[in-house]
């Protein structure tokens, strides 16, 4: 007989996968809810900018390692096993299993509670692809320990990030008509990712869970077909598809991969997996979760685009620019939570505070440092089609508040002597952002970095980003050295 006693604030928590999608948002959950928490990462520079980093416990480690694996375990609790089952788009279900057998091994050894691990919603007698292979024996393999293990199966995560969101959103954004293969109509329950972090906070104040296999769900089962049609009406945008008998995996995922940033490694064993349907068959997770309302899918998009309105991107920060040796990499351009990513970075000798003044101290009369006849032409044409121009200057010649306008923008954040992050208020197909940091590096320069993001709507967005993004090149790289130069007039003057 297992005894379990339970948890209370301040036991210590293990997360594995901080890096990756569930993990970076289940830990300030954790953190929030009084817990401690460890981090087991293999790199822990891609945690840099993670606004939770200083009130978590950072190990170098690797689940293949079992002297790692035995020193993260110590004084351990619970256990969350979040690694995913693709390694750069290719599944390798030796080093899965290997790594299972690894964490459940040390996790017996140190006497830890319980092991909580996220797998896939999806029927086990169906045909399965070997990534969803990979991610049941996966589970199996915890479960065959001698820790008990809470294993929830969840199905299409709706939240920017994660693949098939991400796949339902390129798509429905980019194509107004789609050519629909089989797989398109095959039937799922989505859940909106703050359902599924409240599955895996609550499990562990939740003993009737231990041990337990627990499938969990949205509200509603829809096809894929159906979430690309609501997707599309939240964004009040007109799509037609055209169903086809067809299932043609491998040449499905090419066209994604064409269409959308997706690559075809990492679409591939997605669309495999909904050869089959992914829904829930029985209500353990109602009974034992009773306060837990799973959300309908469009509420669930609802809240996903908000968080992208509100310019919430801390999910790409876990790419970290910055290696603990202090690489920088001055360019580069992606694509992150549906947006378009354009990043330019300099290493300044100069204080932070330094490189704050100078961008916080950026438009109005001062202008924008580079290439003001540019900038002058942009708000000219915004005035002619009924934008706000760039005549709106900005309050204060060097002071600056969160909400207040600074030319055709908006000061949506600031984190003193850290972070500027401006709201565009120009007429665009979209929404866009513009970010200054400036980040202390440990030889005591500074990191400036200058980040334009761009949040395209249908294809009229998606047409005016690529017909912009070759002037950014003259105009972002100048403005970047600029603010440097009047970063060192500052540190000069002392004023």
């Amino acid at each position: 007989m297992i005894y379990f006693e339970t948890m209370t604030p301040g036991n210590l928590i293990l997360v594995t996968g901080a890096t990756g999608y569930i993990g970076g948002r289940l830990i300030p959950r954790l953190v929030e809810a009084g817990y401690r928490v460890r981090c087991l990462v293999r790199d822990p520079s891609r945690l840099q900018g993670r606004p939770w980093l200083a009130d978590v416990e950072v190990l170098q480690g690797d689940v293949l390692e079992m002297s790692s694996l035995r020193s993260a375990m110590q004084g351990v609790a619970v256990a969350y096993y979040l690694i995913h089952g693709l390694q750069r788009g290719k599944v390798n279900a030796a080093r899965d299993m290997q790594a299972a057998r690894n964490f459940a091994e040390a996790a017996d050894e140190a006497a830890i509670e319980r092991i909580i691990y996220l797998g896939e919603l999806v029927d086990p007698s169906a045909r399965l692809s070997p990534y969803l292979r990979a991610r049941h024996e996966t589970g199996y393999i915890l479960r065959q320990g001698r820790v008990p293990v809470t294993e929830f199966r969840a199905g299409m995560i709706v939240g920017s990030g994660s693949v098939l969101f991400e796949m339902v959103r390129y798509l429905a954004e980019r194509e107004p008509v789609l050519v629909c293969p089989r797989w398109f109509f095959s039937h799922a329950q989505p859940i909106a990712i703050r359902d599924v972090l409240s599955y895996l906070v609550s499990a562990i104040e939740t003993p009737a869970s231990l041990g337990k296999l627990i499938e969990i769900g949205g509200a509603v089962r829809l096809s894929y077909a159906d979430m690309l049609l609501e997707y599309a009406r939240e964004r009040n945008l007109k799509r037609f598809l055209i169903p086809t008998p067809v299932y043609a995996p491998h040449m499905s995922a090419y066209w994604v991969h064409m269409v959308t940033p997706i690559t075809y490694q990492a679409v591939m064993p997605i669309i495999e997996g909904l050869h089959a349907d992914s829904i829930v068959h029985d209500d353990l997770a109602r009974k034992l979760f009773p306060h837990i309302q799973p959300l309908d899918f469009q509420t669930a998009v609802r809240y996903a685009l908000i968080k992208i309105d509100k310019g919430d991107i801390e999910s790409s920060w876990s790419d970290a620019l910055v290696t603990s040796k202090g690489d920088v990499k001055p360019y580069s351009f992606e694509m992150v939570d549906g947006m378009f990513l354009e990043r330019r970075q300099k290493l300044v000798d100069l204080p932070a505070e330094s490189v704050y003044r100078a961008y916080t101290g950026i438009g109005g009369e001062r202008g924008w440092f580079y290439m003001d006849w540019a900038w002058s032409i942009r708000g000219w044409m915004d005035k002619v089609i009924g934008g706000v121009g760039l005549r709106r200057g900005r309050r204060h010649p060097d002071d600056v508040w969160v909400g207040e306008s600074l030319d055709f923008w908006r000061v949506q954040e600031l984190v003193p002597g850290q972070r500027m992050r401006l709201l565009a208020e120009m007429k665009v197909p979209g929404k866009a952002w513009l970010e200054f940091q400036s980040i202390p590096q440990d030889d005591g320069k500074t990191l400036l970095t200058t980040t334009a993001y761009f949040d395209p709507h249908g294809l009229p967005g998606y047409l005016y980003w690529y017909s912009m993004w070759p002037f950014h090149k003259f105009i972002f790289d100048g403005m970047t050295r600029e603010i440097a130069k009047r970063a060192q007039e500052i540190a000069e003057s002392g004023k």
